[in-house]
């Protein structure tokens, strides 16, 4: 079994805003640019009361006590001015080189939005399931995420702010290196996502492919269908082994488009393919098929003694049988 997804034309550049990128003097004319991945290191705290908010550190997810959450702690591969990390943090990054550190100050509206008191609701405990009827409940109600701050008799008040609104976010990184190879960007990708690096390939294959004929301007007839022939093309085709880890992530089962696509317009691939793995070894098997149903080997007295122990008429059975194809 395989998922697919396909690249999409490619959109013009409008030439003005070529050239108005090209002459912008705040984009620094060496080190890294917007589009280079690269691979950081980085932990952010909190600036008040230095509550960790990430970190790829393992040995400062063991101290905090985070080091059990199923992933794992370790730099991540980024994509330059694609957002994937504070804007803030990103100009730091701009221009600089592999080996540069450093540490940035986010404020909060940038990071995780000021704290707004109209976001706090006071809702019907009805809304809410009753196990999670009690302070401190990250509950989903009305497709919003919040926490359940108290809950008296019927009425409960919910914080909608995200749990770090209004702190400003202290960000330490290094640059550790510029990752070019493809492979490495493509699980890199993955793995920013959602938090799992499969194992990926990329191969060159031949696909058939429904192309449209072209036909002379002055034969062309208005009313006609349009014609399509099949043409054998090359596609760069990037392979990602589906893992049970990888198919129960939920962010992959709702985003696995529109991930496979950010991989295929970053990496530069024509399409990404997911392919579940079966190796064949040692498995349960299929249920009476290779213990219970063994006699089945024996031919007619086999199938016989089978359907006895299974408490099986065979009389009947050919009956229904029968009736059935009539």
């Amino acid at each position: 079994m395989t998922d697919e997804a396909e690249s999409e034309a490619e959109t013009p550049v409008d030439d003005a805003d070529t050239e108005t990128a090209d002459t912008d003097e705040s984009t620094p004319e060496s080190g890294l640019q917007d589009g280079d991945f690269i691979e950081i290191a980085y932990t952010a705290r909190t600036v008040e009361d230095d509550q960790l908010v990430d970190t790829t550190d393992q040995e400062v997810a063991e101290e905090e006590g985070v080091a059990d959450q199923g992933r794992e702690f370790n730099p991540r591969t980024i994509v330059v001015g694609e957002g994937h990390i504070f804007e803030s943090v990103e100009d730091a990054i701009r221009g600089s080189e592999v080996g540069d550190s450093g540490t940035v100050t986010v404020p909060a509206e940038e990071a995780f939005g000021e704290y707004d008191p109209d976001d706090v609701e006071t809702v019907s405990a009805e809304k809410i399931g009753e196990d999670d009827r009690y302070p401190g409940a990250q509950i989903e109600l009305d497709g919003r995420q919040g926490f359940l701050e108290t809950i008296v008799g019927g009425r409960a008040r919910v914080d909608f702010n995200h749990p770090l609104a209004g702190e400003d976010v202290e960000y330490d990184y290094e640059v550790l290196d510029e990752v070019e190879d493809r492979l490495q960007q493509a699980a890199g990708l993955f793995e920013m996502y959602i938090d799992v690096e499969p194992e990926v390939h990329i191969e060159t294959d031949e696909v058939e492919e429904e192309v449209l004929v072209e036909t002379d301007e002055d034969e062309e007839d208005e009313d006609a269908e349009p014609e399509y022939e099949t043409e054998v093309v090359e596609k760069e085709t990037l392979y990602v082994e589906s893992t049970p880890q990888l198919t129960m992530n939920q962010q992959w089962m709702f985003s696995k488009q529109q991930i496979a696509q950010d991989v295929i317009d970053k990496v530069g691939v024509d399409r990404v393919i997911v392919q579940d793995i079966i190796d064949g070894s040692g498995g349960m098997g299929m249920p009476g098929m290779m213990g219970g149903m063994g006699g089945m080997g024996g031919g007619e007295d086999g199938l016989e003694d089978a359907l006895e122990d299974a408490d099986v008429d065979a009389d009947e059975l050919v009956e229904e049988l029968e009736a059935d194809d009539e």
